[in-house]
C-alpha cells in the first residue's frame, strides 16, 4: 500500500466527499487550552442531518463557522442530537452551549442527548443551574419556544443506541483510565462506515469495530512527547490514551481505509513527528486535521 501523509493546512478543506455523508471535525483539541483547537467534537452529516459526537468547548461557535463557510446541515435549528463518549469535562463543557444557544436562536425541539450512565445527572445540573435563565427567557416577549429547552436524556449501554433511515449507531466499550463507562461509536451510513474511538488506551475493541471501515477517527499522543513527561503523568496517560505507534498498529489491524487523528496530545512534539510515529507502524492514509476540516 502506498504511504500517504497528509497535513491539511487550510482553515477549511473540502476533500473527496461521499455523496451522502460528510465528516466535520468541529474540535480536535484536549483539556490543554489551545485557541486553534476547540474541545473534542465530530459532526457526521448524512443527507444534511447532523449527528454530533462529543460536545467540547466551542462546539456551537464551530458549527456556525462551518455554516458560514458553506457546510450544509449544521444550522443551529438542526443541532438536535448528540452522542457522548464519556463524561470527562473536555468532552462535555460545550453541552450547556448545545442545549441553550440553538434553543435561544430558534430550535423548537429538545436536544436528544445519548451518553453513559451519569449523563442524566450531568444534564440535571446544567438545567438546575440555569433555572433563572430559562424562566426569564420563557417569560420574555417573543422569547424562544417553550418546547426546546429541556433535553431528553438516553443513558446507553453497548449495542445499537440509535437508528433511523439514514444511520445506525452502535456503542462499544473502551478502556479509559478509571472510567467505568467510556464508549466508542460505529456509525453506518448509506455510503460510509465511520468509527470514533472516544478517549481510550489501546484496545482490540477499536479494530473489531472498524474491521475495514472507511474512516477511523482516533485519539492520539506523541511517543516522543510522552517521553518528556514526568513518570507520574506517563503512568496516567498510558492508562488513558493511545500513543502514535500503538495507534498505527491498531489501524493496521483494523484495515482502516483512512485514519483521522484527533484529541491531539503533542507534549511538545511537532505535527510532522507525530505523523512519522503513526506511520512507523501504519502504511495507510493518515490525516492530521485542523478544526473545521471536512472529509
Amino acid at each position: 500500500m502506498k504511504r500517504a501523509i497528509l497535513i491539511l493546512l487550510a482553515p477549511l478543506l473540502l476533500g473527496a466527499q461521499s455523496p451522502r455523508t460528510k465528516i466535520v471535525m468541529l474540535g480536535t483539541g484536549t483539556p490543554i487550552p489551545d485557541p486553534d483547537r476547540m474541545g473534542p467534537s465530530v459532526a457526521v452529516i448524512v443527507d444534511s442531518v447532523p449527528y454530533i459526537f462529543d460536545a467540547g468547548t466551542g462546539i456551537v461557535r464551530r458549527t456556525v463557522a462551518a455554516t458560514r463557510a458553506g457546510v450544509g446541515g449544521l444550522e443551529l435549528a438542526s443541532l438536535q442530537r448528540v452522542f457522548l463518549t464519556h463524561l470527562h469535562s473536555d468532552h462535555t463543557l460545550g453541552l450547556a452551549d448545545l442545549i441553550f444557544t440553538p434553543w435561544i436562536q430558534g430550535r423548537a425541539v429538545p436536544l436528544e442527548v445519548y451518553g453513559p450512565p451519569g449523563t442524566q445527572r450531568l444534564v440535571n445540573g446544567i438545567i438546575d443551574g440555569n433555572d433563572d435563565d430559562i424562566r426569564e427567557r420563557l417569560a420574555s416577549s417573543g422569547g424562544p419556544a417553550a418546547t426546546g429547552w429541556k433535553p431528553n436524556v438516553h443513558e446507553i449501554e453497548t449495542g445499537i443506541v440509535y437508528k433511523d433511515s439514514r444511520v445506525t449507531i452502535r456503542a462499544f466499550a473502551v478502556p479509559h483510565s478509571a472510567w467505568k463507562y467510556a464508549f466508542g461509536y460505529r456509525i453506518e451510513t448509506p455510503d460510509r462506515t465511520i468509527v470514533i474511538s472516544g478517549d481510550t488506551r489501546p484496545s482490540p475493541a477499536i479494530a473489531a469495530a472498524c474491521n475495514g471501515c472507511d474512516v477511523l477517527i482516533h485519539e492520539v499522543y506523541s511517543d516522543s512527547g510522552f517521553a518528556t513527561l514526568k513518570p507520574i503523568r506517563q503512568t496516567y496517560h498510558a492508562q488513558a490514551h493511545t500513543s502514535a505507534k500503538q495507534l498505527g498498529t491498531i489501524a493496521t489491524t483494523a484495515n482502516a481505509k483512512t485514519l483521522i487523528l484527533t484529541h491531539l496530545l503533542f507534549f511538545g512534539a511537532s505535527e510532522a513527528r507525530l505523523l512519522a510515529e503513526v506511520h512507523s507502524t501504519f502504511n495507510g492514509t493518515v490525516v492530521l486535521p485542523r478544526d473545521l476540516q471536512v472529509f
